[in-house]
């Protein structure tokens, strides 16, 4: 059964408007990364008070989630948007998984 997960990342200041229109712009081949990793219904929502990004996804028991980093385009989106979002020493960008408290089914 698919597994729908959430998590938060940081936002710059004032870069909200730069975030939207790369995503609103987002390439085809990530695009096709994500799904071929067993990723769907992908949100974001961004809150303007604290520049927190708040995503969830849903990804099938299969997925290949994991080895989504490894790929040209995830490498190549995450050196695009680095400038505009917190990450970590590593590379990549600080993501904090989120434990779900309540669900209404």
């Amino acid at each position: 059964m698919a597994e729908r997960i959430a998590f938060r990342m940081k936002l710059h200041a004032g870069k909200f408007a730069e975030y939207k229109k790369r995503h609103d712009e987002l390439w085809p081949e990530m695009k096709a990364a994500l799904k071929a990793a067993g990723i769907s219904d992908y949100t974001i929502w961004h809150d303007p008070e604290t520049d927190y990004l708040f995503a969830t996804l849903v990804r099938e028991d299969d997925h290949t989630m994991d080895d989504l980093p490894e790929t040209d385009a995830n490498q190549r989106w995450w050196k695009f948007m680095d400038d505009i979002m917190d990450y970590g020493a590593d590379g990549r960008p600080v993501v904090v998984p989120l434990t779900k408290a309540f669900e209404l089914p």
